[in-house]
């Protein structure tokens, strides 16, 4: 089913005033739109009482609304990123914001923001931050999760162990979400579109919305 993009207040489940304004004062990529269909998904998985996790934190918008679903819902959102920027953010590329570069190592540094951005926005209490490589932090992973928001690197072997290394922990009627999927090349990297497709194909996962690039499947199934 693919859905419109609607305006806030739309939806029967829009995020608190105080979480939207966070969301939009943050620094981050995440449209409205496709940020009000993340909060919507998170909402319903909530329902489930189980941690929500997200990979790639950055400087923490998209976090905002996971972590303000947790909140109302009694849970907790899971964030993980190395936080030295994905490819496209390095020195000389498209995304690249020298305002988080760390003046002492010269290398990119979102931690610091993302702190900064979950204490405006009072949610500190409802996020565990895992500081590492998310294949690293997916090993050592071994709870069920109510939802995995794919939103990390965007090469082929990132995105793919990303899934490989997350999916699984979905329980059933839990929520797997990708972001920038594109099937045409020409509008984005295709990493997150093929493990779209992947997921699909596995017939563990049935796609339940789509908002822009934003791609939301549930849990029918085994295996990954």
């Amino acid at each position: 089913m693919i859905t419109e993009p609607q305006a806030p207040g739309d939806r029967p489940q829009d995020p608190a005033p105080e979480v939207l304004a966070a969301f939009e004062g943050a620094k981050g990529f995440m449209p409205a739109d496709e940020g009000l269909a993340l909060y919507a998904a998170a909402v319903e998985a909530a329902r489930l009482g189980l941690p929500l996790l997200e990979v790639g934190t950055y400087c923490g918008r998209s976090t905002i609304l996971l972590a303000g679903a947790a909140r109302a819902a009694g849970t907790v959102a899971v964030t993980v990123d190395h936080h030295r920027g994905s490819e496209e953010q390095q020195p000389g590329w498209e995304y690249h914001d020298s305002s988080v570069v760390d003046p002492v190592t010269g290398l990119m540094d979102t931690l610091p923001t993302f702190r900064r951005t979950l204490f405006a926005a009072g949610l500190e209490e409802y996020v565990v931050a895992l500081v590492g490589r998310s294949p690293r932090a997916a090993a050592l992973w071994g709870s069920p999760l109510g939802l995995v928001f794919v939103d990390g690197g965007h090469t082929d072997e990132h995105a793919s162990a990303d899934y490989e290394g997350w999916a699984p922990h979905i329980v059933r009627d839990g929520l797997l979400v990708i972001h920038d999927v594109f099937a045409d090349p020409a509008d984005g990297g295709q990493a997150p579109y093929r493990i779209h497709r992947r997921a699909l194909e596995s017939g563990a996962f049935t796609e339940i919305s789509a908002t822009r690039s934003l791609r939301v499947l549930r849990r029918t199934g085994s295996g990954i």
